[in-house]
This record gives structure tokens, sequence and C-alpha cells, in this order.
């Protein structure tokens, strides 16, 4: 994935959504499935268009294909509010045992409502011809990334070893790893060390260091990158090129397939003792491709491979888990580049370098690149605290769902259940297509592999020693995912006490606030709330005003004196609503059951004393979380079949029963009430 394939707008999510449109349950006319079909074609096309352009780098793009990036992303949100508030209005907001009541009014609304969306359909349509006409115009197709001989990380494999601050630890260590016999590993037999660490860790430098240091104990030695889409046959090439510059000085010249090198790789090395790096492996298939050519001959020869891929390096073997520097060699890196050494550093810049040497968190590129830039400054310590201000615009994240974590605060710990939940209540989970696993269950591996890939740090561990039960995000990461939150529009994130959104800002859809007072902005296109401030809600509008609201978010807020939720209930796009922690003591709206879309409710932590009946008619409610005080209805919750997650208290033997119908259960934490005493079960 390139540097800016997340910013892809709501085209993941929009697809599926026009294709359950052209369903015979919602009775579409002919011509408008005709349009729906023409519409999902272009933009599965504009789709596979933004991911390309999402490879070049920023510096190489023309602002005409910025600009054409941009409106693609703003039809993709604006298209994916008309179609959901199509599903809600012929849904309904009336569970089942209404509607038969109201049956004739809704022929005729739906009729209605049939029409209204057919001519919204044929509008994005017009919409969408103009955008792909200025596709073409503009050539879009045609944008690729200028190719350069140098690997952009070459640079930093023959910086002199005096200067690569904290090396030889880890160095003499993989040394002594490759040299040690141990799991029935005879001294003669093939050694194999991965190296597994995140970008700018130092992985590449590392393995050079290490590579240099023993390269005189083989017959023939190679250090070649593989890249995230390698092309084979140029890699083995390059491996028989490094093996023997002199016979194989034209390799790259000659037309030979990816098997016929491969056995001149393998026969050239049959009998030698050899020592090959395989740099920046992304994935476990290149790796069984490459290793066919380099043969287990018995001489002791060792093969090293760096990833930032957990899963990678465990399937190639020896694992070795790079650390961040120390805060020490930190140190002596940062102020060694600037000032000679920290001894030398004047007094009125100590507290800047902390912040950033803290920001950097003991990345070597991130501090190389951070304290080169302050070199080339003046010795103003406002322009220092203003480029501290701005580190992370150098890195590049994707995936949307790292994207969303600009939300939380900074150091703040994200819960895991939250944190998928609200995924999928963004539309960000696709379920699969032979259905074996649940929306919850997918959320969870594209958390692993967040994890995996060190975009984000574990928090709390589970009793297993294994699982993680929360996540945060480093500080050099969170600077750089809120700064692309900004600049593609994805959500807005309101620190100190900002009054107001400038007009670039003006159209929010996701909205996290970490002050006191809302600030004045265009909020009706609004889909996701979250507020960590209790006072931010006297300042705010009537959440009613916010009819696509599909996430609200209110966990920590002291909502003791909140008179009433009855707001709640006319938010009919509603996905996840979180009280958690709030102490509201109030009253859930007697007509919660009319958010059929419900999918998270989450109030542990209130004074809520009871739940109306009507809650049991939320049929795609995944997530319940009862408050201790608050007594669920003695009978009904047999039919929330959707629950995957329930924390509530049992306080009668037939609550109890109704658990034995909910066969989507995967978490159960139950209170029993017996005598005055509590107990946890499940």
């Amino acid at each position: 994935m390139g540097a800016m394939e997340f910013v892809t707008g709501a085209l993941g999510t929009l697809l599926p959504k026009l294709g359950q449109l052209l369903q015979d349950e919602y009775n579409l006319q002919n011509g408008v499935k005709k349009n729906i079909e023409f519409v999902m074609r272009e933009l599965d096309s504009m789709r596979a268009a933004l991911r390309d352009v999402g490879e070049v780098p920023q510096e190489q793009l023309n602002n005409t294909v910025k600009i054409w990036a941009r409106d693609v992303r703003e039809l993709s949100y604006d298209m994916e509010d008309i179609v959901d508030t199509f599903l809600v209005r012929v849904q309904g907001s009336e569970p089942p045992s209404k509607r038969f009541i109201k049956k004739m009014t809704s022929i005729v609304g739906t009729a209605k409502t049939r029409h209204e969306i057919g001519q919204e359909i044929k509008g994005i349509k017009e919409r969408v011809m103009v955008v792909a006409e200025r596709r073409d115009r503009y050539k879009v197709d045609s944008v690729t990334p200028t190719k350069t001989w140098t690997d952009p990380r070459i640079t930093a494999l023959y910086t002199k070893a005096a200067r690569l601050v904290g090396i030889d630890e880890p160095r003499d260590e993989l040394i002594s790893l490759l040299a040690t016999e141990d799991g029935g590993i005879s001294s003669a037999e093939q050694r194999i060390v991965s190296i597994v660490g995140f970008g700018g860790l130092g992985k590449t430098t590392l393995a050079k260091a290490v590579f240099d240091k023993i390269k005189l104990q083989f017959n023939c030695t190679g250090f070649v990158s593989v890249s995230r889409d390698p092309n084979f046959t140029k890699v083995l090439k390059d491996i028989l090129y490094e093996l023997d510059k002199k016979d194989y000085k034209d390799i790259h010249n000659t037309a030979l397939g990816q098997q016929h090198l491969t056995d001149l790789v393998h026969e050239f090395l049959k009998n030698k003792r050899y020592l090959i790096v395989l740099d920046d492996i992304w994935d476990t298939e290149p790796w069984e491709i490459i290793r066919c050519a380099l043969p287990d001959n018995g001489l002791k020869s060792q093969i090293i491979t760096t990833t930032r891929i957990i899963d990678v390096a465990e399937h190639v073997g020896g694992c070795y888990k790079m650390k961040p520097l120390t805060h020490l060699n930190s140190k002596i890196l940062f102020y060694g580049r600037i000032f000679g050494s920290e001894s030398e550093c004047p007094k009125q810049f100590s507290d800047v370098s902390e912040n950033v040497l803290k920001k950097c968190g003991g990345v070597p590129l991130a501090i190389v690149t951070v304290s080169s830039l302050l070199a080339n400054k003046s010795r103003n310590v406002n322009e220092w605290h203003d480029l501290c201000d701005s580190i992370g615009s150098g890195l590049a994240n994707n995936l949307t769902c790292l994207l969303y974590l600009s939300i939380f605060p900074e150091d703040y710990d994200i819960k895991k259940y939250r944190l998928i939940l609200r995924w999928i209540a963004e539309g960000f989970v696709h379920p699969p297509g032979d259905g074996r696993q649940s929306l919850y269950e997918i959320g969870q591996r594209y958390l692993i592999e967040l994890l995996n890939r060190r975009l984000i740090l574990p928090g709390g561990i589970h009793d297993d020693g294994m699982s993680p039960l929360s996540c945060r995000v480093h500080d050099i990461v969170l600077d750089l995912i809120c700064s692309l939150s900004r600049d593609e529009s994805f959500a807005t994130i309101v620190y100190g006490d900002c009054k107001q959104i400038t007009s670039s800002e003006s159209k929010v859809r996701r909205l996290s606030i970490h002050n006191v007072s809302c600030p004045t902005m265009n909020m009706s296109k609004l889909r996701s709330l979250t507020i960590n401030n209790s006072a931010t809600i006297n300042s705010m509008p009537p959440f009613s005003c916010y009819h696509l609201l599909c996430v609200l978010d209110l966990e920590g807020c002291n909502l003791y004196y909140l008179p009433s939720l009855e707001f709640v209930s006319k938010l009919f796009h509603l996905r996840f609503l979180s009280l958690y922690e709030t102490r509201y003591a109030g009253d859930i709206p007697r007509d919660i059951g009319k958010l059929l879309f419900l999918q998270t409710f989450m109030f542990r932590g209130t004074d809520i004393k009871e739940v109306p009946l009507s809650i049991f008619g939320l049929s795609q409610l995944m997530c319940l979380t009862v408050g201790h005080r608050t007594r669920l209805p003695a009978s009904g919750l047999r039919n929330l079949l959707a629950l995957e997650v329930l924390r509530m208290n049992v306080d009668s033997a037939y609550n109890a029963e109704e658990l034995g119908h909910l066969t989507q259960l995967r978490v159960l934490t139950a209170c029993c009430a017996q005598k005055g005493q509590g107990r946890q079960m499940g």
C-alpha cells in the first residue's frame, strides 16, 4: 500500500451499500438500478485510480490531480449520506409490532422515498460523469511515481560506524545469535535471523553493521533489497550481481526467467559458504520464493532478513525484535548532531530538546531527521517549538483504521472493544464472504495487524499474557495522522480553546473535541462525535440536529446533571452510543427501540435504574453493557440474537434462562446478586 492509499473517502463502505440497493426488497425501478450500476462501475474505477495516485509521493503530484482526488472523496461522502438516509426511511424507525397500524401510510411514504432516491441517484450520476470526464482530461491514470535508481535508505547504510550511536550492542547480539547452537541445529547448518521493528528504527543499518563485521568469514556475500512489491527476476539478478560482480556484470541486461535465475543462484552457492542479507521483506511469499535459491549446503552459511511485520519474521525464523534507542543514546545522537554534545546545548533549548526526544521515541530515523532540520535553523527557541509541534509530517501510514485513531487524545489508553465497535459502526469492517467470522472478530484481526506492523503499541494485556486489552499511539505517529486527518477532511480534532473552524474545514464529518467549548462550524454532515469534557456539551447545539450521526461517544463525561436523553431516539442513523462512566442518572428514552441500526449501547458506570422494554427490539445490537445499578426487564433478552458482547446483572433465574438463547454471544460478564453479594461470571 502506498503513502496515501487510505485517502479513498467513503468508497470502501459506499460500494457495498449501493449493491444493497440493487436487491429486490427495495423494489427500485429498472432505470434507477441501471443508474446505480453505472455509478458503481465508475466509482470502482475511481477507487483504483485513487490507489494509484496514493503510490505517488505528494511532491510529485500536481494541484489538478490533488483537487480531483479531493472531489472524488467529497462525492463519496455525499453519496453515503444519501444512501444511508434512504435505507433509514425505507426500513422505518418503528419496530415491526407497530408497523401494521401504519401500513397504508408506509406504502405511500415508501413510494415517495423511492422516487426521491431515484432523483438523487440521477443527480449523483451526473456528478460522477463530470468527475470522470475531469479524470480523463487531467490524465489521472497516467500519473506514476518518478522512478529513482537508489533506494532512499541506502544513504543510511554507509554512515561511518563511529557515528552509529547505540549500534554496537544489538550488532554483537545478532552476531552471537547467528553463531550460537541451539534447538538441535548443528554447527554446520544454515543460520537465519530475521530483524523486525517498525519503520525508521534502524533495521537496515543494523543489518549492514552485522554484514560489514562478519563478511570476510564467507566465500561470497550479498546485500539485496526486496521491497513491498518485489520484481523477483530483478531480486534474483541483484543477488547474482552481488555474489560475483565480474561474472554477472551484465546480468540485468539479460531476459532470463525466474526459474532459470533461481537455478543459477542455487548452483553458484551450492559449494560455498555464503552470507546473504534480504532487506525489507513485507510478506511470506517473497521469502518462500527466494529461499529456493539459497541452499542449506552444510557449510554454516548465514541469512539475515529485515521486516516491519512480526508474522513475517516468525515465519522466516530467528526473530530478533529491535528495540528503540535508550534515552541516553537518543540524547547522544540528537545533541551530537546539533551541538557536538549535550554539555554544549544552551540552557534555553533544554526543555524543547527533551520534548523533541520524547516525540521521537527512540526512533533513530526520526532523531536524525529532526536534528538535521534543527541544525539548519537559527538558534531561535520559538522556531524550535514550532518544528517540535509539527513533527510527524515526514512519515507515511495508510490504513483507514489507523487514521481513525487520530480522534483520541495524546497518551490515551484506547480500549480494544471500544475501538473495534466504533470501526464497525463507521463501516470500516467488512463482513467476509464465507460468513465464518463475525464483524467483531474481523475487527480484532485488523487491530492485531496494526500491532504486528508496529504502527500502534499495546496497552494492557489479558490474563493469557498475549491478547491486548487496549492500545495507544506513538506520539510521532499521532501527530502524523492528525495532520493527515485535517488535510483529507477525514476527521476534525479540536484542542485548546478554539472558537471557530476555518472555511476549508467547515464540512465536518467526524469531530473529536478535547477542550471545554464547542467551536462554531457547519456540522450538518456530522457522522461521528466524540466529546472528552462534559462542559463542552453545554455549549453545543441540540444533538437532535445531527440527523446523520452514526457514532456518539460521551465516555467519561460527567452527565450527572443532564436532564434527559430524549434526543437520542431521534438519531435514526445511530449505530454506536456510549455513556460509559458518565454517571448519567436519568432515564433511557421509552422509544429507544426506534434505533433499528444501533449496534453498540454502553452505559456501564451510570446511575440509570431501569431499561425500557423497547430495547429488546434492537435487532442489530451486538454489544450491550449495563450499569451495576440498572435492572433489565425480566423477559425479552432472548430477542437480541445478534448480541456478541454482554455485561449485565443477573437478578433472577428467569434472566439467566434468557441467556441460553443468545447463540452469538462470545463475551459475557454477569454479576449475580445473591443475598447482597455479587460475583463475576464468564
